[in-house]
């Protein structure tokens, strides 16, 4: 990347930027909520280095992670990276900015390989030994633009892709990763620690990895922007894998213009000769369209914050009342509709799916093609690792460690999954599958090329719902907010969005729009393939209509809500004269939400479940 490039980037980003004096928080951390390009221009001016900014946040991460209220989203901090910030403002001195990220420290999900020091574990004791070999591509990519590597996350074990009973966030080697705007609620997905450590502001950006949900839902539930590129954009080679299909690597941060000049960053445009996803399209344009030829070099250039002026949207609440036995409560589906009404409110022209009768195709295949995916690639992955138990094994090769380290890697749930995946037939993806896994065509036939179609099917869907209702980006709520992490019952979740998308392997942006109770709540843009330049405008003009990100910044409570908690005798033992509380009124949705609880509980059956029901996975 040219310096002419990379100040372009810088001058964009920083117009369109939400400036970090707007956020509301009592935290004295010198960079808080301070975006890449206010860092750059900083640095750019003398008045911080990389250095200092890197410091800066390694003693946040011992203050607020490793102790005092220990989110637990960091599991390991790159001995080199104060020497990369050194190096990165020698460079600066020189004259010489690499990129829009030079100097700027990132943090990356713990599968994701890096060549250095540090390992690569996917949580898990059987990837522990050697470091990897080399920098995965996107890892590469970061360090040619200049970034500092400052560590890695926290993740679900093996992206919560062992067992249908995971917990989110909990691996054997990482432990439990918490929520910093509560640190009983949980962060979400395979990458919670990387969008629990964005929120809580323990590095500019950080990357994490999407499968079905763990890039947009950390986003959610962490009250950060979520960016899941279009699969093959940016370069799995070097990721511990699940789906070649439908894996993808994508930042969270906490604004769109920091997303965008990550995904500037990191994206492959043209093959990187390691992934052969990084020179074709994904699943849902398979034989249908080719791959664009003018992928963008700077995606900050389509920040706009009156970018849902004069533009089309769609929204679907499938599923949002509840794809479980709970039903979505009111509070929720209140702050979903106000939500949806900022779209209109900020000039876009929104339309109502559901109500014209669309149905979105389901990528009925999915499970199966994971499973089949999974048993190959993960084989694939160990081929490129030494020195660890795995190094050259196969999927059989982690069922077996994981027996003989079961007191430590199956303290709470077992690797059912696991077994699932290394029972089937994966030489012949033709081969007759459980239709109950792979789908079934209209034959009542079921293969894995058959599920291929099937999710491709999901893709042909989305792409007619934007095209015949002549839309720039389909949206809905991206999950429920964050549930109390427990690790009895297990995750908890009511709805989620992101299978409109995993399949066929398309885009989505998550943004920050609301909270309930003080628990964030965000919103999702869809779009077809490689439509990140639509998806960023239209996203960056939903975040400076709202700001709902600078209105609710993380606490780091132990719980929340926290008000309206306390009992009599607390509250006296406290010195309290009356009830406490954070909010200084209450809207009139929220009561009538309330109400609307209240009476639906007078007439529901009971629906506590005495055990863990088996279930699809979700967020992976």
């Amino acid at each position: 990347m040219t310096p002419r490039i990379a100040g372009r980037i810088l001058v964009t980003a920083l117009l369109l930027a939400p400036l970090a004096a707007r956020a509301e928080s009592d935290d004295d951390f010198p960079f808080l909520e301070a975006t890449v390009a206010q860092l750059q221009a900083q640095m750019a001016a003398g008045r911080l280095t990389s250095e200092r900014l890197t410091l800066a946040y390694i003693e946040r991460i011992g203050k607020l992670d490793s102790s005092g209220p220990g989110v637990n989203a960091v599991i390991e901090l790159n001995p080199d990276a104060l020497a990369l910030a050194r190096n990165a403002d020698s460079l600066r001195r020189q004259g010489k900015v690499l990129g829009p990220l030079h100097g700027i420290p990132v943090l990356l999900k713990d599968n994701i390989d890096t060549g250095d020091r540090m390992q690569t574990s996917a949580g898990s004791f059987a990837l522990v030994g050697a470091p990897a070999v080399k920098d995965s591509t996107v890892a590469a990519n970061l360090r040619a633009g200049g970034a500092v590597i400052l560590g890695k996350t926290t993740l679900s074990e093996w992206a919560n892709f062992r067992s249908f009973e995971s917990i989110s966030g909990w691996s054997g080697r990482g432990g439990q990763t918490h929520n910093p705007y509560g640190i009983d609620r949980n962060a979400c997905g395979s990458s919670s620690g990387s969008g629990a450590a964005a929120s809580a502001n323990f590095a500019t950006v950080s990357l994490g990895s999407e499968t079905d949900g763990s890039i947009v839902c950390p986003g959610n539930v962490n009250g950060v922007v979520a960016l899941k590129p279009t699969v093959g954009l940016t370069s799995r080679a070097g990721v511990v894998p699940i789906s070649h299909t439908q894996d993808t690597i994508g930042p969270h941060t906490r604004t769109v213009a920091d997303a965008a000049a990550v995904l500037s960053a990191i994206q492959s445009r043209t093959y990187d000769g390691r992934d052969p996803a990084t020179g074709g399209v994904p699943l849902g344009w398979r034989g249908r369209f080719a791959r664009p030829t003018n992928i963008p070099t700077d995606y900050t250039q389509f920040l706009d914050p009156n970018g849902l002026k004069g533009a089309r949207i769609g929204i679907t609440r499938v599923g949002l009342n509840g794809f479980t036995n709970v039903t979505t409560p009111a509070p929720v589906t209140a702050a979903i509709e106000a939500a949806f009404k900022a779209l209109s409110d900020a000039g876009a022209t929104v339309i109502d799916l559901d109500a014209a009768g669309f149905t979105f195709t389901p990528a009925a295949g999915e499970f199966g093609v994971l499973l089949y995916d999974f048993k190959n690639d993960l084989a694939a992955y160990f081929a490129t690792r030494l020195g660890v138990p795995v190094a050259g094994g196969t999927l059989q090769t982690a069922i077996d460690f994981n027996k003989d380290h079961a007191d430590v890697e199956m303290p709470f749930f077992n690797q059912d999954i696991f077994d699932l995946a290394n029972s089937l037939n994966t030489a012949d993806p033709n081969a007759p599958q459980d239709p109950g896994l792979f789908g079934s065509n209209s034959a009542g036939m079921a293969s894995y090329n058959i599920a291929l179609d099937l999710d491709q099917a999901a893709g042909v869907s989305m792409d007619q719902a934007l095209s015949t209702f002549n839309l720039d980006a389909v949206v809905s709520a991206t999950d429920n907010p964050a549930w109390a992490t427990d690790l009895v019952y297990g995750d908890h979740f009511i709805f989620g969005t992101s299978g409109l998308a995993a399949g066929p392997g398309y885009p989505i942006l998550q943004v920050p729009a609301g909270e309930v109770f003080g628990v964030p709540l965000g919103i999702s843009f869809f779009g077809t393939a490689f439509s990140e330049p639509k998806l960023i405008k239209l996203a960056s003009g939903y975040e400076a209509a709202t700001h709902a990100r600078a209105h609710n910044l993380p606490t780091f409570a132990a719980t929340v809500p926290f008000d309206h908690i306390k009992g009599p005798l607390q509250q006296a033992a406290a010195g309290d004269n009356q009830m406490q509380s954070a909010a200084t009124a209450v809207s009139s949705n929220t009561v009538r939400a309330a109400a609307a609880v209240q009476a639906a509980a007078a007439t529901a059956p009971n629906q506590a479940a005495s055990a863990k029901v088996r279930k699809v996975p979700h967020h992976l």
